[in-house]
């Protein structure tokens, strides 16, 4: 056999097989090496380089560009504007969901860091990175994640749109579920970010919802103070929603609380708690909770053992909101807070005195705090206190007095003993608005007193009130009515009110849309219509005419208005007859009383000046009274609502028809001389019109005054008072034409004698005395213009077609033990002069209606 190694042609083939597959492998080999690009170490200097790496393909070199720029953002606000600029976000944007852990990593701490500059978040807003961000707050994430996670939401949501996707993308709750984090970092962020979150109020009800104020109170016992301020001021925050202070409550809260105030190594805290506990006192299920916890008595303690002046302050503002119920008011006094509020008092720090006037304030409604402040000697350092400089402090100080001079004159006395009317009055003029209307407000306390009234109208009270009646405050212009109101009642008052021009700014608050404001107008008013002059000037600044148009409206009128209105009326009886259609017997008519007739309410009724200027028209005549001796008679200047006194001889109203009294010397007794009765009568010839001071005179009413002498010589010498009434109805029915038949009145012709009148005077106004031919409503109003002024009693009362009726009240017969009750009689003047009717009988019916 032949050995392979031995025959010719072997070695050959064996050596071509080695050498072409030598050629292959090389062949392959050279193919591999030029695939594969060997690493470059590359050193880069600028941001720029390392923002193109971040759209690599490589995870290695992304997480390097990623590290990288991380380090230069870090180094200041600049370099982060400058990334930006360079294009770095939109890509960091998308990296943050990268499926590779370190990228992702590296990309969130880059953008966690960036999210801190303005133009960084504004940026953001176009690439809607929330919910990549969100996404990164779960527990798949490893702490570095969530921390940067965090600290760039954190940043984010300082801004209200952030807040609004933040909530919309549900990120609230996972941050709440990160509180528990074992990375302070991680809590720290997270709570920060709540924080910001819960300044909108559908966070801080959502948080709820969610349980957040579990993990939140355990954050307060964390060994980092930065976390705990951060969740007691979201506590802080959160226990603004009612719900959420219910839920404080139910978790125990209060506890918590109380406990950082018992803590002295707390003392940081103190000043939140208490804010916390302010909060939830303004529900009065919290509040019962936090007393039966035993916080009042807490808080009394601290008040007196904490030296730290805002912790002070803030505890003793949470008594003051205790002490708004009745219950706890009670207890604080059983505790003698009155002492320890005295004391604080005397306080250097502001911010103690004004939360210790606070609570005398609140403290005061209890009665039996007032007297015991009183008795401590309170009121004179809180009267110091309105010198204060601070405005905070001087309007606590004014709400103290408030309160405590509130029912009580012993107190409004110690304030006018400590001269607090004199800086009371002063602090009207306050620019603060609070201090001027707790000012005012004891001023009408102590104003119910006459010697402290007169004191406080000595100070200028007055002028400092109308001042305030011109500012668009309403707080300011309810109280300065009230008082005004409270300070009028003194005749003194009401003259300086008029003489600095206060009525007509008054009469304008009527026309507020206030209604408090437009109900103490009123009543203001209605106090100074008391004086006639001051009514009259009332009058002319418009307040008829809008008290009338307040009382047609059904939503605007009110008891103080109707008062008001029927003040004005009384000392005007021509316009409370004209607009009303009755006078009652307490309504005095005096010279200057005239009858247009019928005007409907809201409408105005013409002056006698003005109807005088009218052309002779076929109009209802005015009927006027004027029995004035020729120097007093009734002038009408400029001012044509004005009108003389009876015993004063300038120009005024005619308006002003009511008078306190009638002069005597106008009325002459039986007793006298037939000389002197010649002269009388000569002195009260028809007098023309007369011209004084070129202002329009109404002509004096001889007739008239004689037919006022007749009845005073005639019937008030009878003593029986059915006489006296008959008496003058005789005298009435006479002097206007005799007894007329019912069914003869077609031919009793007054209509065309009192049209004569007119013709004859040149006028639309007829003298009452002048009329010989009278119908009912011209008898009724003599009769009621002379039992005026003869002292009998009677009202006027007009009806329908010419029909008005005089109502007097006579007493039946003494009965055994007492008076019998006086009944009421219509008196009749036209047909059976004299004859009295039953009030609603069919006789007097009959006589009031055609």
């Amino acid at each position: 056999m032949f050995r392979s190694d031995s025959c010719p042609t072997y070695r050959p083939v064996k050596c071509y097989l080695i050498s072409e597959m030598g050629k292959k492998v090389k062949k392959e080999a050279e193919s591999f090496s030029k695939d594969v690009f060997d690493p470059i170490p590359i050193e880069s200097k600028t941001a720029a380089t390392a923002v193109l790496m971040l759209s690599s393909p490589e995870e290695e070199v992304l997480a390097k560009a990623c590290e990288a720029i991380h380090k230069f953002a870090e180094k200041g606000d600049e370099n982060k504007s400058s990334l930006m600029c360079l294009g770095a976000i939109e890509p960091l944007s998308c990296l943050i969901s990268h499926e590779d852990k370190t990228v992702r990593r590296n990309a969130v701490m880059v953008l966690g860091v960036m999210a801190s500059n303005n133009e960084v978040k504004k940026c953001l807003k176009t690439l809607d990175v929330i919910p990549a961000i969100i996404s990164k707050l779960s527990p798949e994430e490893n702490v570095v994640v969530h921390e940067f996670a965090t600290l760039c939401l954190t940043s984010l949501s300082v801004d209200f749109s952030y807040k609004v996707q933040i909530f919309e993308h549900k990120g609230l709750e996972p941050l709440i579920q990160l509180l528990s984090s074992p990375d302070p970092d991680v809590k720290k962020n997270s709570v920060e970010c709540i924080f910001n979150l819960v300044q909108d109020f559908q966070n801080r009800a959502a948080l709820q919802r969610l349980n957040g104020l579990p993990p939140l109170l355990e954050l307060l016992c964390s060994e980092f103070p930065v976390i705990q301020q951060l969740a007691l001021h979201t506590i802080e925050n959160i226990t603004t929603d009612s719900e959420t202070r219910v839920a404080f409550g139910n978790v125990q809260g209060f506890d918590r609380i109380l406990e950082i105030l018992g803590t002295k190594e707390f003392s940081d805290l103190h000043e939140g708690a208490l804010r916390v506990i302010l909060n939830c006192l303004e529900d009065s299920e919290s509040m019962q909770l936090f007393q039966t916890m035993g916080g009042l008595e807490q808080l009394l303690q601290f008040v007196g053992t904490s030296t730290l002046p805002e912790a002070q302050a803030n505890a003793v503002k949470a008594i003051a909101r205790m002490a708004h119920s009745g219950e706890n008011r009670k207890i604080l006094h059983e505790r003698n807070v009155e002492k320890t509020l005295t004391d604080l008092l005397m306080q250097e720090n502001e911010s103690i005195r004004t939360a210790a006037c606070q609570a005398v304030a609140a403290v005061s409604k209890n009665l039996s705090s007032k007297d015991t402040f009183r008795c401590l000697d309170a009121i004179k350092p809180i009267v110091q206190l309105l010198n204060s400089e601070g405005s905070d402090l001087r309007m606590a100080a004014a709400e103290a007095l408030s309160s405590l001079t509130s029912s009580n004159s012993l107190n409004a006395y110690a304030v006018y003993d400590a001269e607090g009317d004199k800086l009371l009055v002063q602090q009207l003029r306050d620019s603060c608005t609070g201090a001027a209307v707790y000012a005012a407000s004891v001023l009408t306390n102590m104003a119910s007193q006459e010697e402290l009234r007169r004191s406080i109208l000595a100070h200028e009270a007055m002028p400092a009130l109308v001042e305030l009646l011109h500012s668009t405050d309403n707080n300011i212009l309810i109280i300065a009515t009230q008082t005004m109101a409270s300070l009028a009642c003194d005749a003194e008052a009401r003259m300086e009110l008029r003489n600095v021009g206060g009525l007509t700014p008054l009469v304008q608050l009527l026309k507020s849309m206030n209604a408090e404001i437009r109900r103490n107008a009123s009543w203001a008013i209605s106090v100074c219509a008391n004086d006639e002059i001051t009514a009259l000037e009332l009058c002319n600044a418009g307040a008829l005419e809008i008290l009338q148009e307040i009382n047609l409206s059904p939503n605007r009128n009110n008891k103080f208005s109707e008062l008001a209105l029927q003040k004005l009326l009384d000392s005007n009886l021509s316009l409370k007859y004209s607009l009303t259609g009755h006078l009652s017997a307490s309504d005095k008519t005096t010279d200057g009383f005239y009858d247009p007739g019928q005007i409907r309410m809201g409408h105005q009724v013409p002056t006698l000046e003005e109807i005088s200027k009218q052309a002779v028209n076929q109009h209802r005549a005015t009927i006027a009274v004027n029995g004035k001796p020729p120097d007093q008679f009734i002038t009408k200047g400029p001012d044509d609502r004005k009108q003389d006194s009876p015993t004063e001889t300038t120009a005024s109203s005619v308006l002003s028809s009511k008078r306190s009294s009638k002069t005597p010397s106008k009325m002459k007794g039986k007793g006298q001389k037939e000389d002197e009765k010649k002269k009388d009568e000569d002195e009260y010839k028809p007098q023309p019109e007369m011209v004084v001071d070129e202002g329009w005179s109404l002509p004096c009413d001889a007739a008239f005054h004689n037919l006022v002498k007749e009845a005073v010589e005639s019937i008030s010498t009878l003593q029986d008072e059915v006489k006296m009434y008959t008496a003058l109805a005789m005298l009435v029915c006479d002097a206007m034409g005799g007894q007329v038949e019912p069914d003869k009145l077609h031919n009793f012709l007054w209509e065309l004698h009192i049209s004569e009148l007119k013709v004859e005077a040149c006028s639309n106004i007829v003298l009452i005395g002048k009329i010989n031919k009278g119908t009912y409503f011209h008898r009724a109003l003599l009769y009621k213009v002379l039992a005026d002024r003869i002292g009998l009693s009677c009202s006027l009362t007009r009806g329908e077609y010419n029909r008005a009726w005089n109502e007097i009240f006579i007493s039946g017969p003494k009965k055994t033990y007492g008076y019998s009750q006086p009944e009421s009689y219509i008196i009749d003047l036209m047909h059976q002069p004299g004859n009295l009717m039953k009030s609603n009988s069919p006789a007097a019916l009959a006589y009031q209606t055609i």
